[in-house]
C-alpha cells in the first residue's frame, strides 16, 4: 500500500500509475453495493438505469452512451420495462420513444446510493481526518481538471501558476 502514494515529486506518468490502481480499489468498493444478492437485475441494465436517472433519454442516446447497437439498446429497455424500472413515452413516430424511470426504477437506485454511501463511510471511516480531507481535495481537483471545458483549462492552469 505504502508505494502507491504520489509525492509532490512524482510526474503526470507515476502519479497516473497510482491514480489507476487506486480507482481500481474504489470502483471495487462501489460496486459491492451492485453485486449484492438481492439486486434484482444484471449491470448492463443497471447502468442503462444509471444513464436513464440523469433524465428521460431516447434509446439511440442511450445505445450511444452505453456503447451497444441500437438494437441491444432496446431489447434492455425491454426487459427494464417488463420488470417495472422503466416506461416508454412513446413520441410522434417510432423513432421518438423516450425512456424514463418509473418509481420502483428510482426507488432501486435510490437504495443502492444509500448502500454505495454506507460501504464508502466504512472505509473513509478507517482513515485518518487529514488523510481524509486530501483524498476529497484531491477528488474534488481532479473532479474539475476532468470535467473542465477546453477554455476552462487553461484559465485554470494559468491562475494555479500565477
Amino acid at each position: 500500500m505504502g508505494g502507491m502514494v504520489a509525492t509532490p515529486g512524482h510526474g503526470a506518468a507515476e502519479s497516473a500509475a497510482a491514480l489507476d490502481e487506486a480507482a481500481g480499489t474504489l470502483m471495487n468498493v462501489w460496486a459491492r453495493a451492485h453485486n449484492a444478492h438481492d439486486v434484482p437485475i444484471p449491470a448492463a441494465q443497471l447502468r442503462a438505469l444509471f444513464v436513464v436517472e440523469r433524465g428521460p433519454v431516447n434509446i439511440s442516446s442511450l445505445a450511444t452512451e452505453l456503447g451497444a447497437l441500437v438494437s441491444s439498446a432496446s431489447r434492455l429497455c425491454d426487459r427494464l420495462e417488463t420488470g417495472g424500472f422503466l416506461l416508454r413515452d412513446p413520441g410522434r413516430d417510432r423513432r421518438e420513444v423516450t425512456v424514463r424511470l418509473t418509481a420502483e426504477g428510482q426507488a432501486l437506485l435510490d437504495r443502492l446510493q444509500v448502500r454505495r454511501h454506507e460501504e464508502l463511510a466504512r472505509v473513509l471511516a478507517t482513515m485518518s481526518s487529514p488523510a481524509r480531507a486530501a483524498l476529497l481535495w484531491g477528488l474534488a481537483q481532479f473532479h474539475e481538471a476532468a470535467t473542465a471545458s477546453p477554455d476552462e483549462k487553461s484559465v485554470t492552469s494559468f491562475s494555479l501558476r500565477a
